[in-house]
C-alpha cells in the first residue's frame, strides 16, 4: 500500500510539474490589427477620391496639413546671383514666422545660414496673416564674400519654422549643373 501511494504521489508530482500546455505565437492578433490599419487607410483614400476637392476631407490634409507655400526663385538658370524667397500663409489662422534658414548642399558637406532680413533690416520673427505674402530676396554674393567655396556648392535649400520650432514648409533649387540627381 505503502508503494502504491508513493507511485501515485510520484506520477502526481511528476506529471503536475512537466506537464506544460504549450501556447503558439500571438501572430495573428498582431495580423489582425494590421489588416485593420491597412483597411482604414484603403477606406480614407476612397473617401478623399471620392469627395474630391469640393469636400473640406481630403487625404492629403489630413495626414499632413500644409499651412505655408514656400517657393525659391532664381534669377539664371545656372549660377544665379540672386534668390527670391516667397512664403504664402494658405492656413486657416494666422502665424508667427521665424528666421528661414538657408542651406547650401554639397552631397556631404552642408553649410547653414539664418536670413535675418534684407539690406541691413532685420524684420523676423514676423508674424504672417491668413492669405498674405512674404517675399524676401537673398543676394547670394554676400555669402560667397563670406566663404568662397560656397560658389562650388550645386544645391540650396531654404527651410522656414515657426517660433515654437516645427518645421512649415522647405523649398530647394539647384545653383549649378551636376552629374548626380538627388
Amino acid at each position: 500500500m505503502k508503494r502504491v501511494f508513493l507511485l501515485i504521489l510520484y506520477n502526481f508530482f511528476y506529471l503536475s510539474l512537466f506537464a506544460q500546455n504549450e501556447i503558439g505565437p500571438d501572430g495573428d492578433k498582431l495580423v489582425y490589427v494590421l489588416l485593420i490599419i491597412l483597411a482604414l487607410i484603403v477606406f480614407l483614400s476612397v473617401l478623399g477620391k471620392r469627395s474630391g476637392k469640393s469636400s473640406r476631407f481630403n487625404l492629403k490634409s489630413f495626414f499632413r496639413a500644409k499651412r505655408v507655400n514656400v517657393e525659391l526663385e532664381k534669377d539664371r538658370v545656372y549660377y544665379p546671383d540672386n534668390l527670391q524667397l516667397k512664403i504664402k500663409n494658405t492656413g486657416s489662422s494666422d502665424i508667427d514666422l521665424d528666421r528661414p534658414l538657408l542651406v547650401f548642399d554639397n552631397f556631404w558637406i552642408k553649410r547653414k545660414f539664418r536670413l535675418k532680413g534684407f539690406d541691413n533690416y532685420s524684420f523676423y520673427p514676423l508674424y504672417l496673416e491668413r492669405g498674405k505674402t512674404h517675399t524676401l530676396p537673398i543676394d547670394l554674393n554676400r555669402f560667397y564674400t563670406h566663404d568662397k567655396s560656397l560658389k562650388k556648392f550645386p544645391k540650396t535649400k531654404v527651410i522656414v519654422f515657426d517660433m515654437k520650432g516645427r518645421r512649415l514648409g522647405s523649398t530647394s533649387v539647384f545653383l549649378r549643373k551636376t552629374l548626380f540627381k538627388y
